[in-house]
């Protein structure tokens, strides 16, 4: 076995989460909605809820409105712990 598959095989499968853009206004980061369902703790009825992703993009492609698909990396800042992996679907433009 060598190093590299050595590496692969400890290194386990990074979350990838699909999420809707909301502010691009940092350099190099965007803020992303990631929406899922789940029941209710104690009444069982199915609630919708949102979670925000700061996530780091290189070269500034992601626009707000835009899906983009992003992935768990190592840590870029204090709350930055995700990166674009690619825009899914652009936002309809003006």
């Amino acid at each position: 076995m060598t190093q590299a598959s050595a590496a692969e095989t400890t290194r386990g499968t990074r979350r990838v989460e699909l999420g809707t853009v909301v502010s691009n206004k940092g350099d190099k980061t965007i803020t992303v909605h990631v929406s899922y369902t789940t029941p209710h703790k104690q009444y069982g009825k199915i609630i919708r809820r949102r979670t925000k992703l700061y996530a780091h993009d290189e070269k500034n492609e992601a626009r707000p409105g835009d899906v983009v698909e992003v992935a768990e990396c190592r840590r870029y800042s204090k709350l930055k712990t995700w990166r674009l992996v690619r825009v899914v679907r652009k936002a309809p433009s003006e």
